[in-house]
């Protein structure tokens, strides 16, 4: 491979390490705590890769030992931003800081939004419109969204508008559309809401399930430059993959494939590091490569946040962290000297607290290198230490 020089960030989505200093204006309560409630729930967990990386020496986490020989420099990150969401998290990773919290509707969204948006699909009314759980709302509401045909539009505790509809009954090319008005909707009366989310769902052996495939979500264009940006425009390949292209709007990538799980993350970031991604394939048409000596990876994984975090489901949670540390074991020996490996989180989202929204918790940074000097980086201020030595890495 010469001396190409890879960058690759591994998003585990909403894996955070302990309540912010500054939770409570967040809403949540101090025992938040994503990895080590669910480490305690399960009993402890079977993750030998991210102990021998050192993940047990940043805290107290039952069934992760302690290493007195780690092979990753490893700490603890704590947002600058403000917000506890997927965008805001990512973001900051990228380097970009979000002074100004997105906007939530605890009451549903207002009148004349929801009338423009009726006006502009021509969907011809909503059902909700409240804040809510996916799963309990399209189980709630299915059989009237059957009868009326009109979508289920709804919120959450976090900057989203949310529409969920069954494809069967409408097609999944219209659901995207609205998305696309809903956002153009928001962005033109200056709401702040941070995404909107399409939430396709198929009635299966008489219950709705969402097909996590076809999620797709349409974030707020980020408002600065981030370091995706940076190298995107110095001709660097920067491949997103699962829901980073919805993250970042398309701004700084320059080839992106989604994702149904976790599994197909994984498999898909082993793929590009060992050069058998297709990548002709997943190419934008703006993106003009030039510099082939360097390199990003970009890779979330949501179904630690999506199928677990949000459901309330700890043990299922420890099985998809499990999952992941089976799949470092594979990933590991493709990091050569040439590559910076960094596994990090967006926020927290703790399954065993009240409530099934995120919570404002600092996150882990492992870095990894086939010669890198393990190391203690204790507690370090903002997601953006990550962008900064992304920089140094790459030049």
């Amino acid at each position: 491979m010469g001396t190409k020089r890879r960058a690759v960030i591994i998003v585990i989505d909403s894996m955070g390490i302990g309540a912010m200093p500054d939770h409570a204006d967040f809403g949540d309560v101090a025992e938040c705590n994503t990895l080590k409630n669910v480490c305690k729930f399960n009993n402890g967990l079977d993750v030998p890769v991210l102990e021998t990386m050192g993940i047990g020496n940043i805290q107290e986490f039952e069934g992760i030992s302690k290493t007195a020989t780690p092979i990753a420099q490893y700490g603890t990150l704590r947002e600058k931003s403000k917000g506890k969401d997927t965008t805001t998290g990512h973001w900051e990773i990228a380097g970009l800081i979000s002074e100004k919290p997105f906007a939530t509707f605890p009451d549903g969204f207002p009148k004349e939004l929801i009338e423009r948006f009726i006006k502009e699909t021509d969907c011809g009314g909503i059902l909700a419109n409240i804040p809510a759980s996916g799963t309990a709302i399209i189980e709630k509401l299915n059989e009237e969204h059957h009868r009326t045909k009109f979508p289920i539009v709804y919120t959450s505790a976090d900057s989203v508008f949310q529409i969920a509809l069954d494809t069967d009954l409408i097609p999944l090319e219209t659901l995207y559309k609205w998305c696309e008005i809903a956002r153009k909707i928001l962005d033109e009366g200056n709401y702040n809401v941070a995404r909107v989310i399409a939430r396709p769902y198929k009635v299966i052996d008489g219950k709705p399930t969402r097909i996590s495939k076809d999620r797709r979500d349409y974030s707020m264009q980020p408002p600065q430059k981030t370091v995706l940006d940076k190298y995107k425009e110095r001709g660097v390949k920067v491949i997103g993959i699962g829901k980073i292209e919805d993250i970042f709007s398309k701004a700084g990538i320059t080839h992106a494939i989604h994702t149904g799980s976790n599994r197909e993350g994984l498999e898909l970031t082993i793929k590009a590091l060992d050069g058998t991604l297709d990548l002709n394939s997943i190419k934008y048409k703006d993106a003009n490569i030039t510099d082939d000596t360097r390199e990003i990876i970009f890779t979330n994984l949501v179904d630690t946040d999506m199928l677990f975090g949000h459901r309330n489901d700890a043990k299922g949670y420890g099985h998809a962290i499990e999952e992941i540390d089976d799949y470092l074991e594979n990933i590991l020996p493709l990091i050569t000297e040439n590559d910076l490996l960094v596994i990090t989180a967006d926020h927290g989202c703790d399954p065993t607290v009240e409530g099934t929204d995120h919570t404002r918790e600092q996150v882990p940074v492992l870095y990894y290198s086939k010669n890198i000097e393990p190391k203690d980086l204790g507690i370090e201020n903002g997601f953006d230490t990550i962008s900064k030595r992304i920089e140094e890495w790459l030049g």
